[in-house]
């Protein structure tokens, strides 16, 4: 006699159905990895508020754009009362920079007179937020980023905000065709400092400086 064999044969139409599922799962997988994947390195757009002209001889002129009726609504404010004392530090000491920043809606956040806290960053102290700073370069008393074209990546920058000093390292550094706009490329996974201003002896460009959070402590 034949031993009966109890064994269930799986039929074509269950194992294609089967493969299918596994693939739909497979293909789930690799096309969500690679939407984080491009999500960390994509960028946001900033409005730049001033930049450079020559005036009828030939000698460059920081001028101011106009600014809009309607500003963003902020991300992030602590305070209700807004004060025009500093309320933290930029310092950079390869180019012996040391310069106070204000709230961020204080009439003294004004490129013209300090350096600028960009709508739409937020303070340092927000996990994988990103810290923008723009202030002029070339000639005048508010050229306070004039030396940045002598950083390269790997130096450090410090910030100082309510008892904690934030150290950064450059990352990046990239110019752009004045329009309006800057596109900020950072690691969305990172917390991130952006200093932003015009190219050293280019009208045209303004210069971004990308620098990630490296290491966190009192002062």
């Amino acid at each position: 006699m034949k031993k009966r064999n109890n064994e269930k044969k799986l039929t074509p139409t269950l194992v294609a159905a089967i493969s299918a599922l596994l693939i739909m799962i497979g293909g789930y997988f690799i096309s969500f990895n690679y939407v984080q994947s491009k999500k960390v390195y994509a960028y946001d757009y900033v409005s730049t508020e001033f930049f450079a002209e020559k005036d009828e001889e030939g000698t460059p002129v920081v001028i101011k754009k106009e600014k809009e009726e309607e500003k963003p609504e902020y991300i992030q404010d602590y305070d209700d009362v807004i004060t025009n004392e500093y309320i933290g530090y930029l310092i950079i000491p390869k180019i012996n920079l040391t310069k106070g920043f204000l709230d961020r809606r204080s009439s003294e956040n004004d490129v013209e007179k300090n350096i600028y806290i960009v709508d739409g960053s937020t303070y340092p102290d927000v996990e994988k937020g990103n810290f923008i700073i723009a202030a002029h370069s070339g000639p005048g008393w508010q050229a306070f980023f004039n030396d940045l074209y002598q950083l390269t990546t790997g130096d450090q920058i410090y910030v100082t905000y309510k008892g904690k000093k934030y150290t950064y390292q450059l990352t990046n550094v990239y110019k752009q065709e004045k329009t309006g706009k800057i596109a900020i490329y950072r690691n969305y996974e990172k917390s991130t400092l952006t200093l932003i201003t015009c190219t050293n002896h280019d009208l045209t460009s303004q210069t971004v400086y990308i620098s990630e959070l490296i290491n966190v402590e009192d002062e």
